[in-house]
C-alpha cells in the first residue's frame, strides 16, 4: 500500500525534516534575506532548495529545477512548489552574505546542541587545481605586461599606441573566465582554500577560497573566522615559524600550520 500523504513519504529522522527544522528558525531578515520586488517565493523556501542541493551535490541551477518537479523529497521540503531555475539563479547572486551567515549560524547551532565542541580548532589549507590551463593563465600575464608597459611608454611619449591592439588586450582580460587564478608552487593554476576543522568532531567550522599560496598571511583571518563562526571571546593558536610570536587582537599566534584553542 503506498502511503496516503506526501508526509508519510518522508521519514521522521531524513535530511529534508532537518533542513526544515534550521531553516525555520532562522531569523531570514536578521540575516540578511530579502524578497524579489517582483511577485515571487518566500527566501527560506529556496534556502531550502540551495541547502538540499548542496547535501546532495546537485549544483547546476536547471537540475534544481528538475528535481522541484520529479523529486518527491524536494516536493515536500517545498510545499509542493516549482521554481523555475531563474529563482536559484537570482538566489545565489542577490543572497552570497546571507548564506554565509546562515552557515555561521549552523555551526553556533551544531555546538550549541553538541555536534561541534569548539574548544581546539585545526587550521590547515589544501591546493585545488583551477579550470583554467597554465598556457590561459601565462597569456592574461603577458597581456597584463603588455598593458602595463604600454601605461610607462605612454606616459613618456616614447611609443605610438595602437588603439585596435589595446582594445584586443582589453577584450581578452575581460572575457578571461577565472581572472582570480594564479600559478602555486608544484600545482599550476590554483587555488588555496583554508579550512578550519574542530578537532573533537572534525566538522568544518569555517572556510575560505584564496588566490594568495602562502598560508602564513592566511592563519589570523581563519582563526578569527573560527572564533566568530564559535562564538569564543579569544583563540590561542600554536605553531612553529622560527620561533616567532605575535599578538594581534587579543589572538596568541605563531604563523605557521597551527592548532587554535578557543577560549570561554
Amino acid at each position: 500500500m503506498f502511503p496516503v500523504t506526501l508526509d508519510e513519504l518522508i521519514p521522521s529522522e531524513h535530511v529534508c525534516r532537518a533542513i526544515e527544522a534550521f531553516v525555520s528558525r532562522l531569523n531570514m531578515a536578521q540575516l540578511g534575506f530579502v524578497r524579489a520586488e517582483r511577485p515571487g517565493y518566500d527566501p527560506g523556501d529556496l534556502l531550502k532548495r540551495y541547502l538540499y542541493g548542496y547535501l546532495q551535490q546537485v549544483r547546476s541551477s536547471r537540475r534544481l529545477e528538475a528535481e522541484c518537479q520529479r523529486n518527491v523529497e524536494v516536493t515536500w521540503l517545498l510545499g509542493r512548489l516549482q521554481p523555475d531555475y531563474k529563482w536559484i539563479v537570482e538566489f545565489r547572486r542577490m543572497h552570497r552574505q546571507a548564506v554565509t551567515e546562515a552557515g555561521a549560524e549552523l555551526v553556533r547551532f551544531a555546538r550549541s546542541v553538541g555536534l561541534v565542541r569548539g574548544e581546539t580548532v585545526a587550521v590547515d589549507g589544501s591546493k585545488f587545481r583551477a579550470v583554467s590551463s597554465a598556457k590561459s593563465v601565462r597569456e592574461r600575464e603577458a597581456v597584463k605586461r603588455y598593458l602595463e608597459q604600454l601605461d610607462a611608454a605612454d606616459e613618456q611619449d616614447e611609443l605610438v599606441i595602437d588603439p585596435n591592439a589595446v582594445q584586443a588586450a582589453l577584450e581578452k582580460l575581460k572575457n578571461d573566465p577565472e581572472p582570480e587564478a594564479h600559478f602555486m608552487r608544484g600545482q599550476g593554476p590554483s587555488y588555496n582554500v583554508q579550512t578550519a576543522v574542530d578537532a573533537e568532531y572534525a566538522r568544518i567550522v569555517a572556510h575560505k577560497v584564496s588566490d594568495q599560496a602562502g598560508e602564513n598571511s592566511l592563519l589570523l583571518p581563519m582563526a578569527e573566522a573560527a572564533k566568530q563562526a564559535l562564538g569564543g571571546s579569544g583563540i590561542a593558536a600554536r605553531g612553529r615559524r622560527r620561533g616567532l610570536l605575535q599578538w594581534r587582537a587579543g589572538l596568541r599566534l605563531v604563523k605557521r600550520k597551527a592548532s587554535c584553542r578557543t577560549c570561554r
